[in-house]
């Protein structure tokens, strides 16, 4: 947070201009899909080594379990387990 209320700050003062925030944008899109993989990843992990759903769910922020459970069917369209998945991302980066 401290960090984006300096750069608002520079924003509002003028020293950040559109071409900066842009470039700034881009990276923290990269950066957000980055950690998406990241998550899914960690999901797979987390019940390849036993973790229940009940035990996951918190995370989601949700009191129940449907969030992890939609989210482990959306990925196991695409991968069995981590290392599928793992697979997957180092694929996607060298395309």
């Amino acid at each position: 947070m401290a960090w984006l209320e300096t750069t608002a700050a520079a924003v509002r003062a003028g020293e950040v201009g559109a071409p900066e925030l842009i470039e700034l944008l881009g990276e923290l899109r990269r950066a957000s899909a980055a950690c998406a993989d990241a998550s899914d990843w960690a999901l797979l992990a987390a019940r390849e080594e036993g973790a229940s759903l009940r035990q996951i769910a918190p995370v989601f922020g949700k009191g129940y379990v449907r969030a992890p459970a939609a989210r482990l069917e959306k990925l196991h369209r695409q991968a069995q387990n981590s290392g599928q998945w793992l697979a997957i991302l180092r694929h996607n980066q060298s395309v």
